[in-house]
């Protein structure tokens, strides 16, 4: 990318972990659901659930719940490699990429979010609210991987509050 637009934006992060573990966090339902998620439901093209441990694969479905909001998340796994890359749809008329590059003790995580509509509706909900919103996801990725900790709320419910996911930085 060599100039910012609002049809896509990417977000990158060194984090210390292990290239497999980087992907177990994106790849699995389990591991999706223990940093960013209250709960992951992928299913196979032929109708099977898969098990929380199992890897994500291309052609798989989803549903995520989050906590303080809701609605779910539905879409499509579009690739899955096994070790380093998943691109997914994302937020109904988008898609996310996610890959992950080893450095040393470190991965840098790349995520993607592209194929963003440019209507204003899309520019603020999609451009601007995703964009925010991975930055601290991405933020609690690390703070999950390397000290432990989760930074979103889980306890206070912030699902009644109008505007608490634009104003709320840990929602």
């Amino acid at each position: 990318m060599s100039e910012l637009t609002f049809d896509s934006f990417t977000k990158k992060i060194f984090i210390k972990t292990s290239q497999e573990k980087m992907y177990w966090c994106w790849g699995s339902p389990e591991g999706i659901a223990s940093w960013f998620l209250s709960s992951a439901v992928y299913v196979d093209p032929d109708g099977n659930t898969r098990a929380s441990d199992d890897l994500i694969q291309a052609g798989d479905s989803y549903t995520w719940k989050w906590h303080n909001w809701d609605g779910e998340e539905k879409g499509k796994v579009f690739q899955a490699n096994g070790t380093d890359y998943i691109e997914i749809s994302f937020a109904e008329v988008s898609k996310v990429s996610v890959h992950i590059e080893p450095h040393g003790d470190t991965v840098l995580l790349t995520l993607r979010q592209f194929e963003i509509p440019t209507d204003d509706k899309n520019k603020l909900n999609i451009h601007f609210g995703c964009s925010n919103g991975w930055t601290f996801w991405l933020a609690n990725l690390k703070a999950y991987l390397e000290h432990g900790i989760l930074l979103n709320e889980t306890e206070v419910d912030l699902s009644k509050i109008p505007l608490a996911g634009y104003e709320f930085v840990n929602m």
